[in-house]
């Protein structure tokens, strides 16, 4: 069964297709961003305490986790254009919904929401991406994630903007949305058609995965545990392990993040050059070695450091991942996806709460040193992963 399920028209050539594409990955990280950049705010607007904060925060993952079942199923039964299209337009509409919540139970409807379509969205672009870098024949996916996490940082400045002249969210996500909405109908005609036999396959809704995306999902995990720490610990760490000053908290975060957006943008081109297989491997021991390097010597000069491997070796594997799921004999591409999403998704939401419990019994070190060891697990499991090459 070849995994491409599309027939791109000849008006469209691969470049359009690519930056159409890229735009809906563009946007989405540009609404995520936006949202997250306020949260402080909207803690106190509407008089949460820190327990009752993330309490709230827990309907994203749990409306995102909800879709996962089903977000393959319906792009491969009603096509990824027609539902990236449809779940852009809806992530974009529920992002100022959040912005005009007030009440905690409208905060919650909304971010529950906002993780529903936000997966269907992801799901269908991922799908896209697989398609467009098939006509390429060549490693692409990393460089689309880039864009996501480049959209986050230009959408992060955006909002302390906003925040510097006391603007309220309402507005802030209004404006965002008025952007999301030109780029979607702006790039939406160029995306990729779906042929008339991905629409027709009749598969069921749940489909169990084959022990190749098994393998494909659990390397995701790996990395997706360390991601998840990375984003909600590493200002703790550099806090209490490293002893920064507070002025200084952040640079560990801005260290993992600056290069895993370089590193999805040089991704690409060392994929091609050296193989996917050995990047996946590459990509498990700098995690592994940067995280072991910040555990052994925590210090400000190589706990950056640490962490500046740790963000390389993060940045392409979900991409490579996604892009050999999408390769499947067995099942669709959008089903694929969906399943491997799935499996790694739970090692994002498990690292962060992990480091927790093993810090509250032993040390923040022990915690970081367990993540290190997980996801190096990526380097080995690449090597038994028969759907990247």
């Amino acid at each position: 069964m070849n995994y491409s399920i599309f027939a791109p028209t000849q008006s469209d050539s691969r470049k359009y297709l690519r930056m159409a594409v890229a735009a809906f990955f563009f946007v989405q990280g540009l609404s995520f961003a936006a949202w997250a950049s306020r949260i402080p705010d909207i803690k106190n607007m509407l008089h949460l305490t820190e327990g009752g904060l993330g309490t709230v925060l827990l309907a994203l993952p749990i409306g995102l986790m909800a879709s996962l079942p089903i977000s393959g199923w319906m792009v491969t039964h009603y096509g990824s254009k027609k539902m990236v299209l449809i779940g852009a337009i809806l992530y974009a509409t529920t992002l100022v919904f959040i912005g005009f919540a007030s009440r905690t139970e409208h905060l919650v409807i909304a971010l529950f929401a906002f993780g529903l379509w936000g997966n269907l969205t992801n799901i269908a672009i991922n799908t896209q991406a697989v398609a467009v870098e098939q006509i390429y024949r060549k490693s692409i996916m990393a460089s689309f994630h880039g864009l996501w996490s480049l959209a986050g940082f230009i959408s992060a400045m955006i909002g302390s903007v906003f925040i510097s002249a006391s603007i309220s969210p309402k507005i802030h996500f209004s404006a965002i949305a008025i952007i999301a909405f030109a780029v979607i109908f702006t790039a939406y005609k160029h995306t990729m058609a779906d042929s008339d036999k991905s629409q027709d396959d009749a598969q069921p809704m749940f489909v169990k995965p084959d022990r190749d995306l098994l393998t494909l999902g659990l390397i995701g995990f790996c990395a997706m545990v360390c991601e998840g720490a990375m984003f909600d610990w590493s200002g703790v760490y550099f806090q209490e392990a490293v002893k920064v000053p507070a002025a200084m908290t952040t640079l560990g975060y801005v260290s993992f993040m600056g290069t895993m957006t370089g590193g999805r943008f040089a991704g690409d081109w060392l994929a091609n050059r050296i193989g996917r297989k050995k990047m996946l491997q590459a990509s498990g021991i700098l995690m592994g070695s940067g995280l072991l390097i910040s555990v052994l010597f925590p210090y400000l000069i190589t706990a950056t450091f640490g962490f500046l491997l740790v963000g390389f070796g993060v940045s392409s594997v979900v991409p490579l991942v996604y892009s050999a799921a999408g390769r499947s004999t067995t099942m669709s591409a959008g089903m694929a996806l969906a399943a491997v999403s799935s499996i790694s998704f739970i090692g994002f939401l498990i690292g962060p709460p992990l480091i927790g419990i093993v810090a509250q019994f032993a040390d923040l070190r022990w915690s970081f040193a367990i993540v290190g060891l997980l996801a190096s697990m990526t380097a080995i499991l690449s090597s038994k992963a028969k759907l990247i090459q």
